[in-house]
């Protein structure tokens, strides 16, 4: 079945960084649009960025522009996003996304940045 395992969420401090990776199995990776979203507490999930199946189109949300690194990895099934310059509104629990006939998400990762 499809499974989206997502990694590498903590506690940082502003302006730290964090790597997270989310691996892909039960559907062939390299043929879908891959994104992460992030839900913080009381708000809704949203759109953090978006990798076409091959990597050649790439979207950022505004507020994270700059700072966030979106790639894939389809020879490993494997979604990764670079994060720099955290701050503490980019607190929340970040989600990697298939998106499949059915959307299928992972369990999520918490990332916190706090001094």
């Amino acid at each position: 079945q499809v499974q989206l395992v997502e990694s590498g969420g903590g506690l940082v401090q502003p302006g730290g960084s964090l790597r997270l990776s989310c691996a892909a199995s039960g559907f062939t990776f390299r043929w879908y649009v891959m994104s992460w979203y992030r839900q913080a507490p009381g708000k809704e999930r949203e759109l953090v960025a978006t990798i076409s199946n091959v990597g050649g189109s790439i979207y950022y949300a505004d507020s994270v522009k700059g700072r966030f690194t979106i790639s894939r990895d389809n020879a490993q099934n494997t979604l990764y996003l670079q994060m720099s310059s955290l701050k503490p509104e980019d607190t929340a629990v970040y989600y990697c996304n298939a998106r499949l006939t059915v959307p299928a998400w992972g369990q999520g990762t918490q990332v916190t940045v706090s001094s």
